[in-house]
């Protein structure tokens, strides 16, 4: 196996795998999965793609409108404009490569609706659109010869070099040091630093914590969206997420009386934007002292929710739930994360030659609270724009690589058990939906002793370690913001 790449991609989800369609075939690239290709937030996204595309009733102005209310116009109006006038471009592509979308009968793409949206723009195939974008992006990527997938690739740690990178992978039980020219880090989100979340298990925030220690600026790490929806199952860590789509084709929210309560907090009802959901279904939890919320769908036709919501009807009836009969447990939870690694519009960080895409970026488009499927737009529109301006700056590359060998690792110790348990426990506790200040200053001071611990130690650089020293330092960067 080559040492020796142009251009190293950490992470296999939407992000990292079209950014390897969209670099030139002259270009060698190595894609580093973490577990297989399938086992991603990317594989997870229900919803589908926001985007203007053959349109006639909507416009960029309208979407781009509608993801600066969503962010609290915190976003970064540049990459906004960006994000929604280069939607139709990807969404066609991807169409191109074989994605497809749901079909009205007059064989147009259907639209659905999700909270924030003032149009139907969201394109989506049922309720599984991210796992119909990720499996025809991975035969696509694996037919191109210039590309090299190894999946089960944990990477452990990220040195820079002279003529690039030089990244450190586990494979199996063996050690490997892969080089290259250009690194892209689309290792996802966070979701793990909670006890609750609809991420998926790989949901370590790895490339955010080996970005920092290289001295990538890491910004607004602390704007975490906590889903209002997700199935409210306390016995897995990973919860099931109730889609924002069921609300937007009428589900009502209930309380634990049964009573629509949204009025009470937003005009927009079911359809206001995520955080302020999650905000009023805390604040409601508060008021009735209860945490039993419902999501109620069974006033619509049960022929059209099955079809319309087939993933969703199918994971509900093995948990003993009929969406077309019964009142849904719901209660929000972690999900998704807008800040990042800190890119500008092509998504290069301020180190030469390093970029990031997807979910471990912060490029500014969703401000403090993301708009409704504009994740995989996001991971389209960067990953490609990161993938030209690779392509150009490649052309005065040198050919040499500065390789390294992999530290020695006799003698090293595992860690002791139960740091990833702690840390998920400290950011359940004093940084959910609405932050406890005590329990942040207290947090942080119980997470600095085990980011110490952790960077200090003399620990084998296994799966273990490399998660653990990852939750100690999002979480640190997390806390150090708000404290």
């Amino acid at each position: 196996m080559d040492n020796n790449y142009d251009v190293i991609i950490v992470g296999g989800g939407v992000a990292g795998l079209y950014a390897a369609i969209n670099l030139p075939e002259s270009l060698k690239v190595l894609v580093l999965s973490k577990r297989e290709l399938t086992l991603c937030n990317s594989s997870l996204a229900q919803g589908g793609i926001a985007g203007v595309y053959d349109s006639p009733n909507d416009n960029i102005q309208l979407h781009q409108n509608d993801t600066l209310i969503a962010g609290g116009f915190k976003n970064n109006n540049e990459t906004v404009h960006i994000l929604v006038s280069e939607a139709a471009y990807d969404i066609e592509n991807i169409i191109n490569l074989g994605v497809e979308f749901d079909k009205n009968s007059d064989g147009t793409l259907h639209r659905t609706l999700e909270g924030g949206h003032c149009r139907r723009r969201i394109f989506h195939h049922k309720d599984a659109t991210g796992f119909e974008v990720v499996t025809k992006l991975i035969a696509h990527v694996k037919s191109r010869e210039n590309i090299t997938v190894l999946e089960n690739a944990l990477m452990c740690g990220i040195n820079k070099t002279d003529t690039g990178f030089s990244v450190n992978v586990l494979l199996e039980e063996s050690y490997k040091v892969f080089n290259s020219h250009f690194l892209i880090l689309a290792t996802g989100g966070i979701g793990r630093v909670y006890e609750y979340t609809t991420n998926s298990a790989i949901a370590t925030g790895d490339g955010i914590a080996m970005a920092h220690m290289l001295g990538a600026n890491i910004k607004n790490l602390s704007f975490i969206q906590f889903h209002p929806t997700a199935f409210n199952n306390r016995h897995t860590r990973e919860c099931f997420l109730i889609s924002e789509a069921v609300r937007g084709e009428g589900a009502y929210l209930l309380n634990c009386h049964g009573e629509r309560f949204m009025h009470n907090y937003d005009d927009r009802l079911e359809l206001a934007p995520r955080d302020v959901v999650s905000h009023a279904i805390i604040l409601e939890s508060r008021k009735q002292n209860s945490t039993e919320f419902f999501l109620d769908i069974t006033h619509k036709d049960p022929e059209f929710l099955v079809n319309r919501f087939p993933m969703i009807y199918q994971n509900l009836l093995s948990q003993g739930y009929d969406l077309t009969k019964d009142r849904i447990p719901i209660f929000p939870c972690q999900h998704y994360l807008m800040g990042g690694i800190d890119v500008n519009e092509n998504s290069m960080t301020r180190i030469q030659g390093l970029y990031a895409v997807g979910e471990c970026s912060h490029t500014g488009v969703h401000g403090n609270n993301r708009l409704a499927s504009n994740s995989l737009l996001e991971a389209l529109v960067f990953s490609r724009r990161a993938a030209l301006d690779i392509s150009e700056r490649h052309k005065s590359c040198s050919d040499k690589f500065e390789e390294s060998a992999f530290e020695s690792i006799n003698n090293k110790k595992t860690i002791p058990s139960g740091i990833r348990t702690e840390i998920r426990k400290i950011l359940q506790q004093c940084y959910f939906v609405i932050p406890d200040k005590e329990a942040v200053i207290k947090g942080f001071e119980r997470i600095k002793e085990l980011n110490l611990m952790l960077s200090t130690g003399e620990f084998l650089p296994d799966s273990n370690f490399v998660e653990a020293r990852s939750l100690a330092t999002v979480a640190y960067l997390i806390l150090k913001e708000v404290i």
